[in-house]
């Protein structure tokens, strides 16, 4: 959509605009098109306590039930009651490995619809097309899809063969892309949007109620510079509710130590890509030191084991931290990476262990004898080093690390890739959102500071009419931002039914 040709006038307020257009704000924008869930006729939640408190008001949409009755006595992988409602309503029992149908049935009511727009960097599906090109695979198992389209479904239709419910990261972006259109919603989605600054406006207009400024810039094709050439225009709009669904890729986390300026230290998986595609890495090489203990971690160490490369793993957490996510994934959906988490525990060795120089350098017989100590037990190639934090690089390659004993490891590397997670890019809001997060005092991050909103409705506890959802609020699966969707929608809806209670009671008087 051309923002320039939208047909919104100047002072319009739309009801509601969404910043972001990845899978979160997908799913919000499908809810806010007219598709709404109900308990199905013949539909029966496997949780007895669930489909009791379903039954007492079937006639009735999931959007205009209490959601936080519902979510009472219910357990999950999340932290966030929501996502755990819709997550069970979805997908009951899916972590268990069983495939119950879902009890929901889904009615696209128009007349229920809220006009909203919805802003992304990129074409529909977000972060995902950042990732095409990736030689690994994810688990599908359905939690990759959004209501109303059936992923592996879809996916036949692509492939003949879906083996092993595998898809690749330009598989899972292509399929969120074609559900915007499939779903129609491609009328409420800008792409190619910057969002440079949102801003509260207190009107004293007709209306009198404050509301959103939201600007930014579009990029479009400007024929007076040539074909095929691209400008950025700017644009406003309005709207009565801001939703933040960014995600958190958009800038890599850094460890802020000595040296990670150097080029020999990279901060993207894609780089070890690039590196293993311009024939950079083999066998032979020098290890590649791996910092951090998340997926897009394991990711790396996968790709550099299957070539043979030597691997040195370094991670803050001890394997058995319950907060580490491969203690929370389910072995039978995830086994690359319950077998990363097996290498973690069963190659694990400490700084006495790894030949060092004490922190003033390596000679080169050491640097020998530190790639010969990796080539014993289950997993040769790999060296686990939990507990341990990166303290420098220096430029000579060499990795200074410390033990959580005091000692100090210098290691000999090809490349150091630090894969410790990303932070939002909250530069349109003030001091970058800080003030708005668990603790003000800190950057928002997806895991240790997320954005602090109500857990039944996702609307900022700092600020009203401002909603967040996704990795913002600490939610790094699909499955579970959709929750986020639901709580943002219910409650979308019921400001929009109290506004109409208080209109008819004011013709009425």
């Amino acid at each position: 959509m051309d923002l320039q040709n939208k047909d919104i006038l100047p002072r319009e307020i739309l009801p509601v605009v969404v910043i972001g257009n990845g899978p979160s704000g997908i799913c919000l924008s499908y809810l806010l098109s007219g598709y709404t869930p109900y308990l199905s006729p013949e539909g029966t939640h496997p949780n007895p306590l669930l489909q009791g408190k379903l039954d007492q008001q079937p006639h009735l949409s999931l959007l205009e039930l209490d959601l936080e009755y519902l979510c009472e006595g219910l357990e999950g992988r999340s932290s966030n009651p929501v996502a755990v409602l819709f997550d069970s309503l979805l997908l009951p029992d899916s972590d268990f490995g069983l495939d119950h149908a879902s009890p929901l049935l889904w009615r696209y009511e128009p007349e229920r619809a809220t006009p909203h727009l919805v802003l992304g960097k990129g074409p529909p599906g977000g972060a995902w097309h950042a990732m095409e090109g990736s030689m690994l695979t994810l688990s599908l198992a359905n939690w990759m899809e959004l209501p109303g389209l059936k992923l592996k479904e879809w996916m036949r239709e692509k492939r003949r063969n879906v083996r092993n419910d595998r898809a690749t990261p330009a598989e899972i972006a292509s399929y969120y892309q074609h559900y915007v259109n499939q779903m129609g919603l491609e009328d409420s989605f800008a792409c190619g949007t910057t969002v440079t600054s949102i801003q509260r406006v207190n009107c004293e207009g007709a209306s009198g109620r404050p509301f959103w400024k939201v600007q930014g810039t579009q990029k479009r094709e400007a024929d007076e510079l040539g074909e095929g050439s691209l400008s950025e225009v700017p644009f406003i709009v309005c709207a009565d509710y801001v939703v933040l669904a960014t995600g958190t890729h958009d800038i890599p986390a850094r460890l802020g130590v000595e040296g990670e300026g150097l080029p020999f230290v990279c901060h993207s998986f894609w780089e070890l890509e690039a590196a293993i595609s311009r024939g950079q890495l083999d066998h032979t090489s020098d290890p590649v030191l791996v910092v951090g203990a998340g997926l897009t971690a394991a990711d790396a160490v996968l790709a550099a084991h299957h070539l043979n490369t030597p691997v040195y793993h370094a991670f803050r957490r001890s394997v058995t931290d319950p907060g580490l996510i491969f203690n929370q994934l389910p072995k039978l959906l995830y086994p690359e990476y319950h077998k990363v988490h097996q290498m973690m525990t069963q190659q694990q060795q400490h700084g006495q262990d790894i030949p060092s120089s004490g922190g003033t350098g390596t000679p080169v017989d050491q640097q020998e004898n530190n790639t010969a100590s990796m080539s014993t037990g289950s997993y040769p190639g790999y060296v686990s080093l939990p507990k341990h934090r990166v303290v420098a690089f220096k430029p000579d390659r060499k990795c200074v690390l410390e033990g959580e004993d005091g000692r100090r490891t210098v290691l000999q590397v090809s490349m150091a890739l630090v894969l410790i997670g990303a932070h939002p890019n909250l530069s349109f809001l003030p001091e970058n959102g800080r003030p708005l997060g668990l603790n003000p005092q800190e950057p928002i991050t997806c895991r240790r500071n997320p954005l602090e909103v109500d857990p039944y409705t996702y609307e900022l506890v700092s600020e009203g009419g401002l909603y967040a959802m996704g990795p913002l609020v600490g939610e790094n699966f699909v499955r579970f931002l959709k929750g986020g969707a639901l709580a943002i929608a219910s409650d979308l809806a019921k400001k929009q039914r109290a506004k109409e209670e208080n209109r008819t009671t004011l013709r009425v008087s």
